[in-house]
């Protein structure tokens, strides 16, 4: 018997290690191709290639799943593909490979937040509670019947970077968990309702951008969701201003226009205006600086009551 895993950054990371560390044999590692990153723009090996190297295993990070990939994977007779945020959708003929097919460890309780953000959506939208789903994978976007899940509390205050770690776990123990009585042909996977489906879509640069105009509510919820990527800003006369959770909800109401400062001063704080009620930020970074707390920024920075952001 021995396993396929397909996935690509951190979270996968958690999910390949619970398998090796459970004595699971994978015979093969397969990851997106290395991608540059950085200032120097170098190609860099993604998180679960840099594992996987560590622990001894094959290897295979193929630019078309079709073809002499899919010959490659067929050689090798998997049992299960196993697979954790890979990044690209798998064509029907390589869910078809495996033995028992293919599994997904996707975070969200499906069929809610379908697609490749599902952590930041879920904090964006002001979820109170999210989760893991082990799903039997199909040649849609997550579409398939749900084998197990579990479900994870959102804090109040909880952050992206926070909520994927415990994820990651989550997912992780759920798997465990579960895949011995997979294996055996014992676990019966459930038809996801479409029609309460909801998307998750990628997250872009321009994301980060703050509208004004929106509720404080839906603001302060969007920066928790897009922190640390692609993370919150707006301008402060024609400069980049980040902006760092938690933005406070503070009410409000006014003829201001959104955008607004109603405060600014180290001991009232910084606080703006919304489309609806205002929101208090406690630290920021302007374009070439470092972050501050708010309280130090304002003690230098050219900003003032009735001035407006954006």
């Amino acid at each position: 018997m021995s396993l396929v895993f397909m996935g690509t950054p951190d979270l996968a990371v958690v999910i390949l290690k619970a398998l090796v560390d459970g004595g699971y044999p994978v015979c093969a590692v397969v990851c997106q191709p290395d991608k540059p990153r950085g200032r120097e723009c170098r190609p860099l090996p993604p998180a679960v290639k840099e594992f996987a190297s560590g622990e001894g295993l094959s290897i295979c990070q193929p630019k078309r799943l079709r073809g002499a990939f899919a010959e490659q994977l067929s050689a090798l007779q998997p049992e299960l593909c196993v697979v954790a945020a890979y990044g690209r959708l798998l064509p029907p003929e390589l869910l078809a490979l495996p033995r028992r097919g293919c599994i997904n460890v996707h975070a969200s309780l499906l069929p809610a937040y379908r697609g490749a953000a599902p952590i930041q959506w879920a904090i964006a939208n002001g979820e109170r509670e999210t989760g893991v789903s082990l799903m039997q994978m199909d040649a849609g976007l997550d579409t398939g019947p749900v084998l197990a899940r579990t479900v994870v509390p959102i804090g109040p205050e909880e952050t992206a970077d926070i909520l994927h770690d415990r994820l990651a776990r989550a997912g992780a123990d759920l798997l465990m968990r579960h895949l011995p009585d997979l294996l055996a042909g014992r676990l019966d996977a459930v038809a996801q309702d479409h029609e309460r489906a909801t998307l998750a879509p990628i997250l872009r640069k321009e994301d980060a951008l703050v509208d004004w105009a929106l509720p404080a509510a839906v603001l302060s919820n969007r920066a928790r969701g897009f922190h640390p990527w692609p993370g919150t800003e707006t301008k402060l006369l024609g400069r980049r201003l980040k902006l760092f959770p938690p933005l406070a909800v503070v009410p409000h109401e006014g003829a201001e226009v959104p955008g607004t400062v109603l405060a600014a001063s180290p001991s009232e704080g910084l606080l703006v205006r919304c489309g609806e009620g205002a929101v208090a930020i406690g630290s920021l970074q302007l374009e070439g600086r470092k972050r501050l707390p708010t309280a130090q920024f304002l003690q230098g920075a050219r900003l003032g009551v009735g001035q407006k952001l954006g």
